[in-house]
């Protein structure tokens, strides 16, 4: 069975051949959107995390709404190859990579002002084609039994000291999107060096959650994770319980990425109403207060803070970067690949 990564990898290949041929058809197709009584909404988000408040944005927005749920990249991926056929009204994703992807094919409508002035610039696609709705960053769990403080950059976790000594999850959207956007800021040779000094220095895992496990049992010093994965487990064992803690790196670090999990509305979707509240919903204060405090996400609108003991937003020190650049995701995958890191 082939793993998600080299899935994600064929998909996309597959729709970036198969799109010119789809634009030029279906676009007139009185068939081509969903263009019954649902709103359907695409959904690179887990069902587990986020059917309770899309259940939620159902009854705000009026609409029956019809929920599909897979992987992010390979949803957008489905999205190119469908073009004007799509079912999709809205793609709701995990990361701004696959809404970059789709708006640099046009297949995004832009959103209201009002919209997108909901959230700051840095957060929201430069086409006004999507918007983020809620942030995660990228962090270093380290174990204070094993060293006493973690590197102040990413970069430095493959240096010789750290052999044997760092974790990390190759197959995982967000370490993808990371090594996407270390592509972006310090280049592709870099950043192919770097992963090659990964391979030697790291023990990969499934996931993010197996990552910090392997943190707190010690296997690991560091581990390479999101920020919210430490808050959730803190919060049902409490932070006093943990072996680990948490390095948010300074400086506009490569390693300090903080992404968003976004919305967009397909072009000439035929629920483009219901669509526009449905995005507007998941930047109210009742669907941001969920992120904050069900996710342990940063919300992204004024006037709702993160959970509790959260740093505050404005204290990251995140690259600046245009988040709509995270969409060369096939190129960050054959990467890994040559690297051998999957």
């Amino acid at each position: 069975m082939r793993s998600p990564l080299a899935r994600s990898l064929a998909a996309i290949a597959a729709a970036a051949l198969a799109l010119p041929a789809l634009a030029a058809c279906g676009a007139d197709d009185t068939d081509a959107k969903g263009g019954g009584d649902s709103l359907v909404i695409y959904s690179g988000r887990s069902e587990k995390l986020v059917k309770p408040i899309l259940d939620e944005l159902e009854k705000a927005v009026g609409t029956k709404v019809e929920v599909r749920y897979g992987e992010s990249a390979e949803l957008a991926a489905q999205m190119l190859e469908e073009g004007g056929k799509t079912k999709a009204d809205v793609f709701f994703s995990q990361d701004a990579g696959a809404l970059g992807a789709l708006s640099k094919e046009g297949l995004l409508a832009k959103l209201p002002q009002t919209v997108l002035d909901e959230v700051d610039p840095a957060y929201r696609g430069h086409a006004g084609d999507w918007v983020g709705v809620s942030g995660r960053s990228r962090v270093i769990a380290y174990n204070p039994d094993k060293t006493a403080e973690a590197p102040d950059s990413v970069r430095d976790v493959v240096k010789p000291e750290w052999k044997g000594k760092v974790g990390y999850a190759p197959t995982n959207a967000s370490f993808q999107t990371f090594v996407t956007g270390m592509r972006v800021l310090d280049g592709d040779d870099a950043t192919r060096a770097w992963l090659k000094g990964l391979k030697e220095n790291g023990k990969p895992y499934d996931n993010n959650l197996r990552v910090l496990d392997g943190v707190e049992a010690g296997e690991v010093s560091l581990g390479l994770v999101n920020h919210y994965y430490w808050y959730e487990r803190a919060a049902e064992k409490g932070a006093e319980n943990l072996k680990s803690k948490l390095h948010f790196l300074p400086g506009g670090d490569p390693g300090a990425l903080l992404n968003v999990a976004g919305a967009g509305i397909v072009k000439d979707s035929g629920q483009d109403a219901a669509a526009r509240r449905a995005v507007g919903f998941l930047l109210s204060e009742k669907a941001q207060t969920y992120f904050a405090d069900h996710t342990k996400e940063y919300p992204l609108i004024k006037g709702v803070s993160p959970s509790e003991g959260v740093p505050p937003l404005d204290t990251l020190q995140a690259p600046e970067i245009d988040l709509g650049r995270l969409d060369t995701l096939q190129e960050t995958l054959a990467m890994l690949q040559d690297a051998g890191l999957v």
